[in-house]
C-alpha cells in the first residue's frame, strides 16, 4: 500500500506537546529554583534527574511493545494524563503546606514512568506521518520544541511566580497537559502496516517483548552505537545536571541564569532551523559524529569560563550541534527500522543509551558537594586553577571540563571505526507502509517542509 503521510497532524502534535513542555519547563524552573534556595546543594537536583530517569532505563521494553501493540493515539494520551496525575499531587503538596523533597522525587518518579510510553510511540507515528525525504527537516522541528520552551518558560515563570506563586506556575503546568491530551485524541494518527520482521516476532509474546533487542543484535553497528551513546549521555547529561547550581555559583545572579539559559535556548533553536534547511550530510553518520565531538570539546569551554559573558557564549557554542545529531540520529534510526517494529527499537535505543544516566545523576550531585568544590583551593589544586580558578563554582567546572574532554576523545576513537561510519551502506532502508488515518475529518497531505 502507497503510505499516506499526513503533515497537518505532525505540526499540530509538535504544537501541542511544545505548549505541554512550556508548562512543565515554568513549573520545574521554579521548583529548582526554590530547592536550590532552600538547601545550597546540587544533589537534590541531580536526584530529581534521577528519579526522571530510572523509567527509562527500567520500563523502555514494556513501553515499546505497548506501542507497537496498541494503538499510539491511545498510548500517547494515556502518557500525558498519567504525568498530569502527578502534576496535581504536587499541587496539592504545595498547597497543603506540606511539601518535602521526597514528594518531589515521586513525583518524578510517576511522571517519567508515564512519560516513557510516549517517546516510542510518538517517534514511531512521525515514521508514518512525515515522508522519508523531509523527515531529516522534520526531526529538526521536533529539535525547536524543548529549547522554544527553555527561552519562552523563564520569562513566563518569573511573572507567574510573582503573580500567582509555586502553585500557580504548577496549576498552567496541569492546563497544559490537558491540552495535550484532547490534541492527542481528535487528530488521525495512522497504524503502521506489518513488516515481515514483525510476523516473525509475533510468534511468541516473550520474542515480541524482546523484539528489539533481536533487531539491534542482528544489526551490530546501531547496537554499539547505542552503547556509544550511552557513554555520551554518562559524560554530558551527567554533567549538564548541574547546570543550574554550576552557573549560579559562578555568577551568583538569577539574572545571570536566566540570559544564560536563554543563550543555550536560542543556540539549539538557531542549531535546528540551520539543521531544517541544510538537512545535514549524506551519509547521516558524519553529521552525528562531527557533531558530538564538538558538542564535548564546548562543553570542555564551558567548565573553563568563569564569567556569565564566557558562560553564555560557551553554552551557545555547546548546544548549536546537538540538534545536528538528534535529528539526523532520529532520520537514520527512522529509515533503517520497519515501521511496526520501531515502537520496540526506539525504546530499547532510549533504555541503551540511557542505561548510564542513573549513575551519572547518583555520582554527579555527591562529587559536586562533597569532593570537586571542597577540593578549590586545596593542595594540588594549583595545578588545575588556571584552567577553572578557584572561586565558587570551579570544582563543578572541572567536572564539566572532564566530561567534554573525554566526550569529544571517546567521539574520534569511535568516528575511526568503520563499521560505525560505513553502517548506512552496510544496512537496508525499509519503506513505510501506513493504513488510512483513523477519523476522516481531516485529509491526509502532503507538504513540503523546506517552503514552511
Amino acid at each position: 500500500m502507497k503510505p499516506t503521510y499526513n503533515m497537518r497532524t505532525f505540526y499540530t502534535l509538535i504544537l501541542s506537546q511544545t505548549f505541554s513542555l512550556i508548562g512543565s519547563r515554568i513549573s520545574g524552573l521554579a521548583i529548582s529554583m526554590w530547592v536550590f534556595s532552600q538547601t545550597g546543594d546540587a544533589t537534590p537536583l541531580t536526584l530529581v534527574a534521577f528519579f526522571h530517569i530510572l523509567p527509562t532505563v527500567l520500563a523502555s521494553t514494556l513501553s515499546g511493545l505497548l506501542a507497537d501493540r496498541w494503538n499510539r493515539r491511545y498510548v500517547m494520551a494515556l502518557a500525558d494524563a498519567g504525568q498530569a496525575v502527578g502534576t496535581v499531587l504536587l499541587l496539592i503538596s504545595f498547597s497543603s503546606g506540606n511539601f518535602q523533597l521526597w514528594h518531589l522525587y515521586a513525583v518524578a518518579l510517576i511522571q517519567s514512568i508515564f512519560g516513557v510510553f510516549q517517546g516510542p510511540a510518538f517517534q514511531a507515528s512521525v515514521t508514518l506521518l512525515v515522508p522519508d525525504d523531509q523527515r531529516d527537516r522534520a526531526n529538526a522541528i521536533q529539535q525547536i520544541s524543548s529549547p522554544a520552551a527553555g527561552i519562552i518558560a523563564p520569562a513566563l515563570a518569573g511573572f507567574i511566580y510573582a503573580l500567582i506563586g509555586i502553585t500557580g506556575a504548577i496549576v498552567v503546568d496541569l492546563v497544559t497537559f490537558l491540552v495535550a491530551v484532547s490534541v492527542v485524541l481528535v487528530v488521525p494518527i495512522p497504524q503502521p502496516e506489518q513488516s515481515a520482521e514483525g510476523r516473525q516476532l509475533k510468534t511468541s509474546l516473550w520474542k515480541e517483548a524482546l523484539g528489539g533487542l533481536y533487531f539491534l543484535l542482528e544489526r551490530r553497528a546501531l547496537f554499539f552505537n547505542f552503547l556509544y551513546i550511552s557513554i555520551v549521555n554518562f559524560l554530558v547529561a551527567g554533567a549538564m545536571a548541574l547546570g543550574t547550581p554550576y552557573i549560579l555559583a559562578r555568577t551568583g545572579s538569577q539574572t545571570t541564569l536566566g540570559l544564560v539559559l536563554a543563550a543555550f535556548n536560542i543556540s539549539a533553536i538557531g542549531g535546528a532551523i540551520v539543521m531544517g534547511a541544510w538537512g545535514g550530510t549524506r551519509p547521516r553518520i558524519h553529521t552525528i559524529m562531527i557533531g558530538i565531538i564538538l558538542g564535548g570539546t564546548f562543553l570542555a569551554l564551558v567548565g573553563l569560563a568563569q564569567t556569565g559573558w564566557a558562560l553564555g557564549i560557551a553554552m551557545f557554542c555547546f548546544m548549536f550541534p546537538l540538534p545536528f545529531v538528534n535529528a539526523s540520529f532520529m532520520s537514520l534510526m527512522q529509515a533503517k527500522v520497519p515501521a511496526d517494529v520501531q515502537g520496540r527499537v526506539f525504546a530499547l535505543g532510549d533504555q541503551l543509551s540511557m542505561l548510564l544516566l542513573p549513575l551519572s545523576y547518583l555520582l554527579i550531585g555527591p562529587l559536586a558537594d562533597n569532593v570537586f568544590e571542597p577540593a578549590v583551593g586545596q593542595p594540588g589544586w594549583e595545578v588545575v586553577a588556571p584552567l577553572v580558578g578557584t572561586g565558587t563554582g570551579a570544582g563543578m567546572g572541572l567536572i564539566l571540563f572532564l566530561a567534554g574532554a573525554l566526550t569529544a576523545i571517546i567521539s574520534l576513537i569511535v568516528y575511526a571505526v568503520p563499521a560505525i561510519r560505513h553502517m548506512e551502506a552496510t544496512l537496508p532502508d525499509y519503506n513505510s507502509a501506513v493504513t488510512p488515518p483513523e477519523s476522516a475529518d481531516t485529509p491526509a497531505e502532503t507538504a513540503d517542509l523546506a517552503a514552511v
